[in-house]
């Protein structure tokens, strides 16, 4: 497929890209070897390949979620501005 100036055009502009008259030459030539590329990525025999995912084959490791109960809050709080109850107490934030 040939990319033409209209086209290379129309793409600049939905990119909200000026092109000088002497630069779109350049760029007309490096669209085109960049769909070049592509479909020659496309045409690739890969029928007979699995499907891989990652090229390293690595899992997530989760942890268990575990509710645990903090029972020193003196020292969770010792930094707070402000505190009430237990809780630090922060300043109004909707009407």
């Amino acid at each position: 497929m040939k990319v033409s100036k209209e086209e290379l055009l129309h793409i600049a502009n939905l990119a909200n890209l000026y092109l000088e008259e002497g630069e779109i030459p350049n760029y007309l030539n490096n669209l085109q070897e960049i769909l070049d590329f592509a479909n020659i990525v496309n045409s690739a025999p890969v029928e007979k390949l699995d499907i891989t995912m990652n090229a390293i084959e690595e899992k997530n490791v989760f942890r268990k979620d575990e509710v645990e109960i903090f029972t020193d809050n003196e020292s969770l709080l010792q930094n707070a501005e402000s505190k009430e109850m237990n809780m630090f107490k922060i300043p109004k934030v909707i009407n």
